[in-house]
């Protein structure tokens, strides 16, 4: 017995990689600084615990509608006609285990080998993982840190071939945190109208994590021609802090929201029933928070990328959303450490940054674009202050 080709294809999350490590690290007693892990440090909102509760004392926990209960189904339509303006009915709408569910059920549903998958880079590290082992083939457009980590048309229409099925874009960005202005989406969209073939993934899930005034619109929003082949997905995990309650969703074309149920029915059935219910919450409820948690976010992103700026070698662009820069590092590249290791990659740089400095940062490499590293932010003012100074003393110490 050994394992599917299917699994052969991809490998293992690196960025939960990081957080363990930098648990066992902990509980070893180590003074660790995690900068790894895509989540929020503060918890889930009281008033959508207690929904959870709620739920669960009333007797919510039996199982639903496969791919999602029709209270958090009118909620979410409610979220996107609210935010959005974009109208769904329930049965253009998924409801699924994490936004990565949803996006590994519309790939699985809809691809066939030698389907192609355009992934912009950098890009979140399930991107091309699910689409391999959905049998697709990633072709990956590379934007780097001199053009904001955005995408030109020109790019986007030169990657589109009669095999593409899918476009994915993702904005604000995981790893960047780059939004797209409503202008660049619709020419953007533009180049997708002139490819009536090609289907569009649009991950808005860090949507509510935005800075400086930026404006947040969807390709289905700004191209109403490109509605009916865009899925649009999201979540409660960022924006609620409720990374642990399991819960994506997303809005699209009826025969494509039954193919995804179709394959949930027989894989994970339906999302937890006590985590549906506190979404019904998070969606419904007061979204004042959400402004406050953003203002918090961009203090944090001007500290981190103000003194990121100042270690030597590393250029920090910045974000218009989420909560993670990806400081480009190609300067520190070519150097040797105290310990007389050269350092050749952005991965030999993290390795040292973990083991001298204790700061634990994800490699470019694993996001697809080198030379760089993704650091996110969402941590106290403390912990930052003391982790940059660590990272602008690993530069320093580089020789």
């Amino acid at each position: 017995m050994h394992p599917s080709a299917a699994l052969a294809r991809i490998k293992p999350s690196p960025t939960l990689a990081i957080t363990t490590r930098v648990q066992e690290l902990k509980r070893a007693g180590v003074d660790v600084i995690g900068l790894g892990a895509g989540e929020p440090d503060f918890d889930t909102p009281d008033f959508i615990k207690e929904a959870g509760i709620k739920a669960i004392r009333d007797g919510q926990t039996k199982y639903t509608n496969v791919d999602g209960t029709p209270e958090l189904k009118d909620a979410i339509a409610q979220k996107y006609l609210r935010d959005n303006g974009l109208t769904y009915t329930r049965d253009q709408i998924s409801v699924n285990s994490g936004g990565k569910h949803t996006l590994f059920n519309a790939m699985v549903a809809t691809l066939d080998a030698g389907d192609e998958v355009v992934i912009p880079a950098p890009y979140w590290v399930s991107y091309p993982d699910v689409v391999l082992f959905a049998g697709g083939t990633p072709v990956f457009v590379a934007a780097g840190a001199d053009q904001n980590y955005k995408i030109t048309p020109a790019q986007l229409d030169a990657a589109i071939t009669p095999k593409t099925k899918w476009v994915i874009l993702n904005s604000p960005s995981n790893p960047t945190g780059a939004a797209y202005s409503e202008a660049e989406l619709k020419a953007l969209g533009a180049v997708l109208e002139a490819h009536p073939h090609v289907w569009i993934f649009a991950d808005d899930m860090y949507e509510h994590i935005l800075f400086d005034d930026f404006k947040f619109t969807t390709i289905a929003q700004v191209c109403p021609s490109l509605y009916e082949r865009t899925l649009t997905a999201n979540g409660c995990s960022k924006a609620y802090a409720m990374t642990g309650w399991r819960i994506g969703f997303a809005g699209g074309a009826p025969w494509l929201i039954k193919a995804m149920s179709k394959l949930q029915s027989q894989s994970t059935s339906n999302p937890c029933s006590i985590a549906q219910a506190a979404s019904v919450a998070a969606l419904s409820g007061d979204q004042g928070f959400l402004k406050d948690n953003s203002a918090l976010f961009q203090r944090r992103r001007d500290l981190v990328v103000g003194m990121l700026n100042q270690a030597e070698g590393i250029t920090c662009p910045l974000p218009e959303g989420a909560f993670y820069v990806y400081p480009e590092i190609s300067g520190l590249i070519g150097k040797s450490t105290p310990g007389g290791k050269r350092i050749e990659t952005d991965e030999d740089f993290v390795g040292y940054l973990l083991d001298d400095a204790k700061v634990a940062a994800v490699q470019g490499a694993a996001f697809g674009l080198s030379p760089a590293m993704r650091i996110s932010y969402a941590t106290s003012d403390e912990l930052l202050i003391k982790a940059c100074t660590r990272i602008q003393e690993a530069c320093a110490a580089l020789r």
